[in-house]
């Protein structure tokens, strides 16, 4: 039995040899595919692989710091910073470009999402700086990267903080905006800027940006072949940027804002005690958030060549003829150089004749005999005509600079204009002219080559509402770090005096309460309820009319060719606290435009502080009886 049964068992030798030929067959082809593999890893894609072994497994990734806030007085946000995410695409990795980022937009496209970045790149990639392709995505986008990362070899999500502005237009002129570095800031020695820094590129962004800006931080990352990464090596935190507190409220800005809806122009609200600036609206304006992403050179000339200028900040760019607003500083003149007394009389029957023209006033059949202060109160051109004649140009001019007008007030924000003082000097020097004198009569009620900024008109009646003295206009507070450690405080800056005397400044004042509360007052319109308002108002010609009357009533103006209309007011009468100087393009008459806009403003601040006061009187009332 035994015998049987291992004959039975005993495996057939020739069978054992096929199977065994099998499997050596099958470990010979393993063997040579491996050897393959290996040969065409080693000899074919060394140089590429090397290269990536050498240049993509450690990256050297810069952390954008977090910008500081900037606060209004009251501590409302005007400028905060948000998390943003970015397609980037790391061009080193892969060589068919073309096919990464066809890839990446077919993908976007079965998601009916928008395509907004290229499929060719540029020739002159380098091909390990990473290249933006989209900034600023929704979490659409983020999640079609993320979700087919193998298939989107070199393309990843980069997050950076990005500026929002939750007052959007209505703060955008002062504030600014930010974007990346130009080649100027690259250049400078103490700038401190590197390639795709972001920095302030207008208004409080730009003059504080040092103190906003932060510093960068930076950290080394080991990435796999498709720019994923597996750990980090090191990591440097930034430092977030410094806290700006602005002199100006964003109720009394959204009141103006409002109230110059739909127009062009300006308002500028400063308080005459220490030149803080309270208010400063500049319409049309624009969009700040639209500088967050790359602005095309085509995008950025349409904003330029607007019509409308919404880039320019007219508070402090714009340059208007001041009309009747300068009658003051003519009336200042008269007085100051004796050519009248406030008692003088000049005749107004509607119509100065020099030479063979007429010149109109705006009254039709004229005021009558009139005196300095209702000359100021009723604003008589006649008047002025007269004055301005025996004045001259050149005195004029000189008390118009005596107000500050014809030189920046210094306040710190770039492109701040100076406007125009005429002289005769001026105009030879200009035109190789020499002056003419119908000139002077033009000058003598803010017409002809006089242009001057809001802000101008604002401060130079501070000077006057405060008794002489003029600050410099500034709309920063203060700088504080993140712990409340001040780093810079502004301190009230005495620029100038108004080296009128005593009488002329009561005279003057006298008049500008009577020109908003008497009877004809041409700025009525501006009065409010428990409060003293002092003003005048102004009406600026755009085009020349003709002196026929009956030709001026034909005139059909386009809307570019109507007058600019012009206010500027102060209150309360005595220790006044508030300035505000309105401009309104093409508006009109200042008395029917712009007057009513001041008292929006002027309402607003003053029920603000009723309301303070109240609230204070409750609680150390209070306190009184809890003691």
């Amino acid at each position: 039995m035994e015998n049987r049964f291992s004959v039975l068992n005993t495996p057939d030798p020739g069978e054992f040899r096929q199977k065994f030929k099998v499997v050596l067959f099958l470990l010979l082809v393993i063997f040579s595919v491996l050897l393959i593999r290996l040969w065409f890893l080693q000899i074919i894609k060394t140089e590429e692989l090397q290269q990536r072994s050498e240049s993509n497994a450690v990256r050297y990734r810069k952390i954008q710091a977090m910008r500081g806030l900037i606060l209004d007085r009251n501590g409302v946000l005007l400028a905060g910073s948000l998390p943003s995410f970015n397609v980037v695409y790391m061009p080193g990795v892969v060589k068919d470009h073309e096919q990464i980022l066809n890839r990446l937009k077919s993908l976007y496209e079965k998601q009916s999402l928008p395509v907004e970045f290229d499929s060719s790149l540029p020739k002159s990639v380098r091909p390990y700086m990473p290249i933006k392709l989209e900034e600023n995505i929704g979490m659409e986008k983020v999640a079609v990267v993320e979700t087919n990362s193998l298939s989107l070899t070199g393309v990843y999500i980069d997050v950076s903080p990005v500026r929002r502005y939750p007052k959007g237009e209505m703060m955008a002129p002062i504030i600014g905006y930010t974007g990346e570095v130009c080649r100027e800031d690259l250049k400078k020695e103490k700038g401190g800027y590197t390639l795709g820094d972001i920095s302030g590129r207008h208004g409080v962004e730009r003059v504080f940006d040092e103190y906003i800006r932060g510093k960068n931080g930076a950290e080394l990352i080991e990435v796999n072949v498709y720019e994923r990464e597996i750990k980090n090596l090191g990591r440097i935190d930034p430092v977030p940027g410094n806290n700006v507190v602005m002199s100006v409220d964003a109720g009394l800005q959204k009141v103006a804002w409002e109230a110059l809806k739909g127009k062009a122009g300006a308002v500028v609200a400063l308080d005459p005690r220490d030149g803080a600036i309270l208010a400063m609206v500049s319409a049309p304006s624009f969009d700040p958030h639209l500088f967050n992403v790359t602005f095309s050179p085509e995008q950025w000339r349409g904003l330029l060549n607007n019509p409308r200028a919404p880039m320019i900040n007219r508070a402090i760019s714009g340059q208007y003829p001041p009309g009747s607003v300068y009658k003051l500083i003519v009336a200042a003149a008269a007085l100051e150089e004796g050519v009248i007394s406030p008692d003088s009389k000049i005749l107004c029957t509607g119509a100065y004749r020099l030479g063979s023209r007429t010149y109109r006033c705006w009254r039709r059949h004229g005021h009558g005999k009139v005196d300095l202060h209702r000359a100021i109160v009723e604003s008589c051109d006649v008047y002025f005509y007269n004055t301005g004649r025996m004045l001259g140009v050149d005195t004029i001019a000189k008390y118009a600079r005596l107000f500050g007008l014809g030189s920046p007030t210094g306040i710190n924000l770039p492109n701040e204009m100076s406007g125009i003082v005429p002289s005769q000097e001026w105009k030879l020097s200009r035109m190789e002219q020499p002056w003419l004198p119908g000139e002077t009569i033009s000058i003598s009620i803010g017409q002809g080559y006089n242009l001057a900024t809001p802000l101008q008109l604002a401060n130079a009646y501070a000077a006057l509402a405060n008794g002489g003295t003029f600050w410099k206009p500034y709309l920063v507070r203060r700088v504080e770090t993140i712990k409340g450690r001040i780093l810079f405080e502004h301190k009230a800056e005495k620029i100038g005096t108004l080296s009128l005397s005593n009488n002329t400044i009561e005279l003057l004042k006298n008049a500008l309460w009577g020109a908003v509360n008497d009877k004809r007052g041409t700025g009525r319109a501006a009065r409010i309820a428990h409060v003293d308002v002092s003003g005048k108002t102004g009406t600026s010609q755009v085009v020349g009319l003709p002196q026929d009357l009956q030709a001026r009533k034909e005139i059909k103006f386009t809307e570019f060719q109507k007058d600019h209309a012009l206010f500027v007011c102060f209150a309360p009468r005595n220790n006044p606290e508030i300035v505000i100087a309105v401009v309104v393009e093409h508006g009109g008459q200042g008395g029917s435009v712009a007057a009513p806009i001041a008292r929006r403003i002027l309402n607003a601040y003053f029920a603000k502080k009723d309301k303070e006061q109240a609230t204070m009187a409750k609680k150390a009332s209070d306190s009184r009886e809890s003691y």
